[in-house]
């Protein structure tokens, strides 16, 4: 990391946190036709509408006297979301988004990696023929815009804080990404094409590459792995790439047990919610969630997501964050 001094002081972080929340959240619902609901901190795990991330995540659990029953606080609202768009009768073409909080208990704790996660979920009814690469690249390209004028924005009201956001995003995807870098790790080869195009949208995530591995996890049950992907942007601070959203269109009647199948969980087609998919009963959708932290931070150069968010952290990152002078809230 560069040598490293915060351009605002915590009061000042506090104002402008709701600043950039406001901001870009009013972008994101006009952009994308999008309107606000209330959503669920836990669900019961029996409903499979949890976000299993990679799989191997233990998700926070709590008895419930009254029911008598365990509750799950979510991971994320992936495919909570899409029954809500049924359930709230939305009509193809708009959609809904929300607060999302959540708890990753076994999370790795660093500068962008937090035990809470406070983000953007949204999703939006598409029609069959919108399910393509055309119209994900085109949803990303709005959402790309939302970030720009958000920067622009954020530097009228704080001159001191200037981004050099490129006019477009750049698309490129996994398999050509490790043809051009095939030696290197899937870091390091989104550090180099974050670094060299600014802003790009990783495409194509959750099958296996030409080593017999996926370029990083991704759940079978709601992303299409043909059709998604992650926007990465480039931090100056760390010079490294900084994922701020994981998006795509979502799994159908015929993606939804091939990627089942890949991954060795064909029972989950018993659950509810997959059983609903399998059956025609929920909309096709495209979603995805937008890191509200890590939006803060990239918009305000903060170089640690504990400045923008109120966590847990270890000794050692606590006395780390001191001794670069990183205050954390």
């Amino acid at each position: 990391m560069k040598e490293y001094r915060s351009v605002l002081d915590l009061l000042q972080t506090e104002i402008a946190i709701k600043f950039v929340k406001d901001t870009f959240e009013r972008e994101l619902a006009s952009a994308l036709d999008l309107t606000r609901v209330s959503a669920p901190l836990f669900v019961l795990p029996e409903t499979g509408l949890n976000d299993n991330l990679n799989g191997y995540e233990r998700t926070v659990r709590f008895d419930i006297k009254s029911v008598g029953k365990e509750a799950e606080i979510v991971q994320s609202l992936a495919k909570w979301k899409r029954a809500a768009l049924k359930k709230y009768d939305f009509a193809p073409e708009t959609g809904l988004y929300t607060d999302m909080n959540a708890i990753r208990r076994d999370e790795d704790l660093d500068y962008i990696h937090s035990v809470y996660v406070d983000q953007w979920d949204w999703e939006k009814i598409l029609k069959r023929e919108e399910r393509n690469i055309d119209y994900l690249q085109s949803t990303v390209k709005k959402i790309y815009a939302c970030l720009r004028s958000t920067a622009q924005k954020v530097h009228e009201k704080y001159p001191a804080l200037s981004h050099d956001l490129p006019e477009e995003i750049a698309f490129v995807t996994t398999e050509e990404l490790e043809e051009k870098y095939p030696d290197l790790s899937r870091k390091e080869r989104e550090d180099l094409i974050a670094r060299e195009k600014k802003a790009v949208f990783l495409m194509r995530i959750g099958w296996d590459l030409m080593d017999g591995k996926p370029h990083d996890g991704r759940a079978a049950d709601y992303d299409d792995w043909n059709m998604n992907g992650d926007i990465l942007l480039y931090n100056e601070l760390y010079d490294k790439a900084y994922e701020i959203s994981s998006m795509g269109i979502r799994v159908d009647e015929i993606s939804l047990p091939k990627q089942l199948e890949k991954r060795g969980e064909t029972e989950k087609l018993k659950n509810p919610f997959c059983s609903a998919i399998m059956r025609g009963e929920l909309p096709l959708t495209i979603g995805g969630g937008i890191g509200q932290s890590r939006l803060c931070m990239y918009f305000l150069k903060k170089a640690h997501i504990g400045e923008v968010q109120s966590s847990i952290w270890t000794d050692e990152e606590i006395a780390k964050c001191e001794k670069a002078g990183i205050k954390l809230l």
